[in-house]
């Protein structure tokens, strides 16, 4: 296992935070692509995230919070993920009419360069929030939100893309991911807590027009009846030709039914300070990987990396890495004296992908941690 220290520190208050440009896609860029890489669709909340509590708040007390940050959250987090890590997403989400919504939508296209013309504002509809709670590595988040108007649902004819990403619903059908997969576009799907308690696959129609199925450990022994995840994640390809496992401290495991391969990697020892988003960055890594051609074991290894980078700092979106701190934290580990050789050669790909400290600065406007601060210009 690698061992990393504290990850790469940076100020999501700045707009001149500098990012390496990177293309992971650079090599297979053709004139006549999809015009983007990763659709996706789903509620976009603000996000308002209290930080340095010393335990949970207790009833009847006020408690205060050393530090804070807002941003853009729920769909929000995987499309910030896939943005940073170089690829050309297309987001559809309803937004609020109201200060909230101008503020995220602003964060996603003018911070993060996401498309959002399949988005729309809803007028006289109020942003959801969540506010979360970070302390003793855990969370707590609390929010509140309504449907937007039934008129204001997701486009049933998404724009062209190399790959979607769709988080299935338990006995619920999303037209528009029929209409991606016959337009040749690879879906991603990960899967929520079924709240019906059934855990039923039958009742994920959607997985049959999906590529990949990402769900965590508990998800996929529960939808299997499965001992162990590994068994669960072979008994998952009966449904999907490829079922990747993520096993929490113990790292993912993958099986790809269409070529008979399985890969494991371990967890990057971390220390994490909050988990919010990360199992959106790990999809978004995986996805990433997965549309370069990488090699199965590099793709989840890359996923568990950006993951693991993720949980080091606070937030959601403000938390997803991009292609700065994956090569920081390359350069770092090793230069870390007593380090697997073995582990360290299983991150061998990044040497070809990592920029160098000096390589093609990028001002990249990161999602201010505060509402209201103008931008200099």
């Amino acid at each position: 296992m690698i061992v990393s220290g504290k990850g790469p520190s940076y100020d999501t208050g700045e707009t001149g935070h500098c990012q390496a440009r990177v293309d992971p896609l650079a090599a297979l860029r053709a004139p006549d692509d999809p015009p983007w890489d990763v659709y996706l669709t789903g509620p976009v909340f603000l996000d308002i995230i209290f930080t340095g509590l010393d335990s949970a708040p207790v009833r009847g007390t006020e408690s205060w919070a050393r530090g804070m940050g807002s941003s853009p959250g729920g769909v929000a987090n995987m499309a910030t993920a896939l943005a940073r890590l170089g690829l050309k997403t297309s987001l559809a989400a309803a937004f609020g009419s109201d200060h909230y919504g101008e503020y995220c939508w602003d964060a996603l296209e003018q911070g993060e360069g996401i498309d959002l013309s399949p988005s729309r504002t809803v007028t006289g509809w109020h942003s959801p929030v969540t506010v979360s709670m970070a302390y003793e590595g855990e969370r707590t988040m609390v929010s509140h939100g309504h449907e937007p108007p039934p008129e204001e649902a997701a486009p049933d004819c998404p724009p062209r893309a190399r790959a979607a990403v769709a988080s299935l619903v338990p006995g619920k059908r999303a037209p528009w991911i029929t209409q991606a997969a016959r337009e040749g576009t690879r879906v991603f799907a990960d899967v929520g807590w079924d709240e019906t308690g059934a855990w039923d696959l039958a009742g994920l129609a959607d997985l049959e027009h999906c590529e990949a199925f990402l769900p965590n450990a508990e998800e996929a022994m529960r939808y299997t009846g499965a001992s162990c995840p590994r068994e669960a994640a072979h008994a998952l390809t009966a449904h999907v030709p490829l079922a990747v496992v993520t096993l929490g401290a113990d790292g993912a495991y993958a099986v790809d039914r269409r070529t008979g391969e399985t890969a494991e990697v371990p967890a990057i020892a971390v220390e994490a300070l909050d988990p919010t988003g990360a199992g959106d960055v790990f999809v978004a890594g995986f996805v990433t990987g997965t549309l370069a051609g990488w090699p199965l074991a590099d793709r989840l290894a890359f996923a568990g990396l950006t993951a693991a980078l993720s949980v080091q700092e606070f937030g959601g979106s403000l938390s997803a890495p991009g292609w700065s701190e994956i090569g920081a934290w390359w350069r770092k580990v090793q230069s870390v004296e007593g380090q697997d050789p073995t582990a360290l050669r299983r991150y061998g790909f990044l040497a070809d992908l990592v920029p160098t400290e000096q390589t093609r600065p990028w001002p990249l406007r990161r999602a201010v941690p505060t509402i209201g601060f103008r931008r200099s210009a």
